[in-house]
């Protein structure tokens, strides 16, 4: 990188997609964000940031949460604000996990689908996700330290089939 390009430092990533038909069970689907440290970047991550949590420091808030995918546009958000991750913090993969309650459901049987990564005004990333459509669960993308010069951005498409629980923990490691 260079000395005028500093990388990436707030985005947000937002979630959309079609509530279920009449009479099935709602479709829930989740922004999962694992931070990993320097020392481990691809272990367990230091914390997980769901539904249910929020980051110990504040830096990543999810803003919106959606049971059902009613809403106008994206029914989730969640901003990370990686300029403000302590030091000792080098990766961040973002994810999205399906809720399992009403039985296996896959990414392909979800309707308008989608994942949105925004810095500003400007979009780094679209996806609907039809490349894991057979998956549970997928990683977006993933966040690099990248020294003095920033964050640096990239997609990180993964499938995975399992439930939201162990996905948390699965969802960072190494691809060969």
């Amino acid at each position: 990188m260079s000395g005028l390009n500093k990388g990436v430092g707030k985005v947000e990533v937002t979630l959309k997609w079609d509530p279920s038909p009449a009479g099935a069970p709602a479709h829930d689907l989740d922004i999962v964000a694992g931070v990993y440290t320097e020392d481990a970047p691809y272990g367990p991550p230091a914390y997980l940031v769901h539904f249910d949590s929020r980051s110990p420091d504040g830096t990543i808030t999810l803003h919106r949460d959606s049971r059902t995918g009613q809403g106008f546009g994206y029914d989730e958000a969640m901003t990370l604000e990686l300029t403000r991750l302590a030091t000792r913090y080098a990766r961040v993969v973002v994810g999205v996990a399906i809720q399992q309650s009403g039985g296996r459901l896959t990414f392909g049987q979800v309707a308008g689908r989608g994942v949105r990564v925004r810095e500003g005004y400007t979009d780094l990333l679209n996806d609907d996700l039809s490349s894991v459509a057979d998956a549970t669960a997928a990683t977006v993308v993933e966040f690099v330290r990248d020294g003095a010069e920033g964050w640096t951005f990239r997609p990180l498409p993964h499938a995975f089939d399992t439930d939201p629980g162990d996905f948390g923990a699965v969802m960072g490691e190494r691809r060969v």
